[in-house]
């Protein structure tokens, strides 16, 4: 269950002596699906990928989020974006929830027994529906001239992050909905003038996934970080070759011949 105390490895990389649960985040399986070179080097070497710029918008719009339907939440009443798309559900009322959300310390995992792998991720809501099932709700803010309003717009990302979330509630002996939704907000930049606030579009988004591709990648993971032979380099988002992975290709090949030619002066 997700409030059981696993004794596992606050940090560093994966040892193959250890006998204890390996703590691996929803990220990480992300990362793996995209490159199994890079989460290799993060997962056993301890090299991480350079860390991107905190959107601290974007968690702003996340509490804020989280505020307003928490008033619903203690109130047990239908916030009106669910009332404007005609679905019938409301805030789960659970204690958990603060825990389910604190993604660095705590939130929902499940220990994937065959591999010793703690699987863990903080999730951004969970609604109910009259049936007892769970939905499980993503908070995305963004600012684009067109955004998503339909699942097939919704990056594959995106919906690995809910299909991880849903089987993590499922591993914890939760009746979970097949249909999760983000909460998109996407900032206007339309308007004549800033004065002093930031106008958005909020859409909800359903997603129906599959969550078959989940243990297996656990499975490949584990056997990955296990091996001593390093990965080949997976894809980027665009589809081409990992930019991180050519990156330090290059760098590497000119610092070599950089370091060679100067040897040969001395």
């Amino acid at each position: 269950m997700a409030s059981a105390n696993f004794k596992t490895r606050r940090s560093g990389p994966f040892d193959p002596s250890s006998g204890e649960p390996f703590k691996v985040s929803r990220s990480k399986i992300d990362l793996f699906t995209e490159c199994p070179r890079c989460a290799y080097l993060d997962m056993r070497l301890g090299i991480k990928r350079p860390s991107m710029p905190a959107f601290t918008l974007n968690n702003a719009v996340d509490e804020l989020l989280k505020r307003e339907f928490d008033i619903h939440r203690a109130e047990g009443s239908k916030h009106p974006l669910l009332e404007k798309y005609g679905l019938d559900a409301v805030p789960l009322n659970d204690e958990r929830m603060d825990e389910w959300r604190d993604a660095l310390r705590r939130g929902i995992s499940y220990l994937h027994t065959p591999t010793n792998i703690l699987v863990r991720g903080g999730i951004d809501d969970v609604w109910v529906n009259p049936g007892g099932e769970l939905i499980i709700v993503d908070y995305k803010a963004t600012s684009k001239k067109v955004g998503p309003s339909t699942e097939e717009d919704l990056y594959d990302s995106y919906k690995r992050q809910m299909e991880i979330y849903q089987w993590l509630f499922r591993k914890n002996n939760f009746a979970v909905s097949p249909t999760g939704y983000f909460v998109y907000v996407n900032g206007k930049a339309d308007a004549k003038a800033f004065d002093g606030k930031l106008e958005f579009d909020i859409e909800l988004i359903p997603y129906t996934g599959s969550d078959a591709w989940i243990e297996p990648a656990i499975f490949d993971l584990k056997s990955v970080v296990a091996s001593d032979a390093v990965p080949p380099i997976g894809t980027s988002f665009g589809g081409g070759p990992c930019e991180y992975c050519t990156y330090r290709e290059a760098a590497g090949k000119a610092l070599r011949e950089l370091h060679v030619k100067n040897k040969e002066k001395v």
